[in-house]
């Protein structure tokens, strides 16, 4: 080892750490912060979510499934959410590919003003957003009215508009998870790929998308979450016609507002289906970062035997 030149040893700092950790904290103040955050969690989600679930399995198993799939209203909106959603998660991802490339590719005059307009669906009611698609497409008096009658093209009150409206609440999502995995990454190895002689396509499919799979998938599963339980949106666009237009969260709605045993047994079996959905989203969502932090760790084990 060697021993630091006296001319520089006064301009090394020295830290002196005054700060005390949690464990330091009398036992009562930790004991009621986490008493506070369980009680909270139990109380807003876990007794919610296990009470959908009791309430819609009250009646055994066969009664919730003929539920489900007995009513023709019901099981069209089942799948007219699972027809939706995925179109707009494969829009979500064209766009949030193609604008987080565009973010972290290039510099260019209005980038700022474009990072600021992804994050414009976060902060528009999702009823403000379905009002635009209806001042744009209605046939009567919107702003595209005339070229929609003139050519007979239905969009609202049918699945485009849903597909619209949905894809516009959820449009941050995969682009607001890819650009700064975009950034860290760099574009280094883009660029060696490209002088190694690969053309573009191969580059984006060998090593772009490689390195952005985790945070791409992880934006995927966040925006299909939200695609099958918009309501406000859809709501406003669909005119919730029963049988045509309405998807699982609307016919939630409109069953609970039946206001009877039966229509409120079948609101609750359904709004259990998407509770599931989101569940099974959510353990996705754990094992992804899970299997990030993996990654993490092997590719510093790596660099530390370099």
């Amino acid at each position: 080892m060697h021993a630091v030149p006296k001319h520089i040893a006064p301009l090394v700092p020295v830290v002196h750490s005054h700060g005390r950790s949690a464990q330091e904290d009398p036992a009562w103040i930790r004991w009621l912060l986490i008493s506070s955050a369980m009680a909270t969690l139990v109380l807003l989600v876990i007794v919610p979510v296990v009470y959908v679930f009791c309430a819609a399995f009250s009646n055994g198993a066969v009664a919730y499934w003929e539920t489900l799939t007995g009513d023709s209203d019901t099981l069209h909106a089942i799948l007219l959410t699972l027809f939706v959603a995925p179109i707009s998660v494969i829009a979500n991802v064209i766009f949030g590919i193609a604008a987080a490339w565009t973010i972290t590719r290039f510099r260019f005059p209005g980038r700022t003003l474009l990072t600021t307009i992804i994050d414009l669906p976060f902060a528009v009611s999702p009823v403000v957003a379905g009002l635009m698609f209806v001042l744009l497409f209605n046939q009567r008096d919107g702003y595209f009215g005339p070229l929609l009658k003139m050519g007979n093209i239905q969009v609202l009150h049918a699945w485009p508009a849903i597909v619209l409206a949905t894809t516009f609440v959820t449009l941050p999502f995969v682009a607001r998870e890819l650009i700064p995995v975009m950034e860290a990454i760099g574009a280094d190895e883009e660029i060696a790929a490209i002088s190694l002689g690969a053309n573009s396509w191969q580059m984006f499919w060998r090593v772009t998308v490689p390195n952005i799979k985790w945070g791409l998938l992880y934006g995927v599963i966040l925006c299909n979450a939200r695609a099958m339980g918009e309501f406000g949106a859809v709501y406003v666009v669909s005119g919730h016609r029963t049988g045509k237009t309405e998807t699982m969260p609307i016919r939630v709605n409109t069953l609970f507002e039946g206001a009877t045993a039966a229509t409120y047994s079948s609101a609750l079996a359904v709004a259990s289906l998407l509770t599931l959905l989101a569940l099974v989203t959510l353990f996705v969502k754990i094992a992804l970062e899970h299997k990030t932090q993996e990654d993490l760790r092997q590719a510093a084990k790596s660099q530390e035997v370099e």
